[in-house]
């Protein structure tokens, strides 16, 4: 039985790329080796077809076509959580009804860009929750960085006291640290419903935003076990610990967490340790240069030996 996102639901949720082909085509072949690689890092669940991973260039049969074979190769073993933003509320109840009916946890949403009004943003999401239907539990995804649309923490709190189905929120704001502890100490009270908090941004700010109060992450950054360890030596008071790993990746975190590249980054990162087949980004993309090519293979060698002097390697390949 699939287990849905709540408004506990905390971890770190993995954010898969779409695999491609060097022709392009979606490599269904490599989903094996990336959910092989994010259950074996602990993962408490998995979201696909997120903004990062290139949903608004699928087609609506690839996208189900995805989505079936992501979900029929975790069976089951952690929630999969499915990004069904679209400009179009009929694909969007399309994807979430495919979704759903195969074992989606449930989906993420981000709002139509152009919502340039609160009212305007709490209308949209009366529609959508009433399309999609009360049964389906709703991430909202706040990245203005990208949509353009700007939510204040008081139409959050709203959102969450007026939809029952909205019970994650993805923050990416940015900056957004006193948003999120707005909507922390704002929520959970009897007259607005708790809402789990998991943060994205390459997790570029996570130990501030888990001291904060964030359930844990949903990003896509590519060494997922330390993402995983953090979150878990956090969780049980070794908050210092926790930032230490933590500030090692940090450059790397830094650099793959870059606007427009940060796909092509972060996919010839998986590429690199053989967990895709191809790091192939759809058009528009932003291409890595040479320079970016040699930068990168600095960032992650260095890693490499910061883990061996710290012994930090060890310790979290052994967690």
């Amino acid at each position: 039985m699939t287990t849905m996102i709540n408004r506990n639901t905390g971890g770190v949720y993995i954010i898969s790329p779409t695999p491609f082909t060097e022709q392009g085509t979606v490599d269904h072949s490599s989903i094996d080796s990336l959910v092989n690689y994010y259950l074996a890092s602990g993962v408490s669940g998995i979201t696909i077809l997120g903004m990062m991973g290139e949903a608004n260039k699928l087609s609506l049969e690839e996208s189900h076509e995805f989505v079936t074979t992501f979900i029929k190769k975790v069976n089951g073993r952690v929630p999969v959580l499915v990004g069904v933003s679209s400009s179009g509320v009929n694909a969007m109840e399309n994807l979430t009804k495919h979704s759903m009916d195969n074992g989606a946890a449930g989906v993420m949403i981000a709002p139509s860009p152009g919502l340039n009004t609160e009212q305007k943003i709490l209308n949209y999401f009366d529609i959508i929750c009433e399309q999609v239907g009360p049964d389906v539990p709703i991430c909202y995804q706040d990245f203005p960085q990208t949509t353009g649309v700007h939510i204040s923490v008081q139409t959050v709190l709203k959102l969450a006291k007026d939809h029952s189905q909205i019970v994650m929120f993805k923050h990416e704001d940015w900056p957004g640290l006193n948003k999120l502890s707005g909507i922390r100490n704002g929520c959970d009270t009897d007259e607005v419903p708790r809402l789990s908090i998991l943060v994205g941004n390459a997790a570029l700010f996570l130990p501030q935003e888990l001291q904060r109060g964030a359930d844990g992450a949903m990003t896509g950054f590519p060494y997922v076990k330390m993402l995983v360890v953090v979150e878990n030596l956090h969780r049980n008071g070794e908050i210092d610990q926790a930032e230490d790993i933590f500030d090692t990746f940090l450059p790397l975190i830094r650099y793959d967490q870059q606007l427009g590249i940060g796909m092509s980054i972060r996919k010839e990162i998986l590429y690199r340790e053989n967990l895709i087949k191809s790091p192939f980004v759809r058009l528009p993309r932003t291409d890595m240069s040479k320079i970016d090519y040699k930068e990168l293979s600095r960032l992650m060698n260095r890693l490499d030996e910061k883990l061996k002097v710290t012994g930090y390697g060890a310790l979290i390949e052994n967690y």
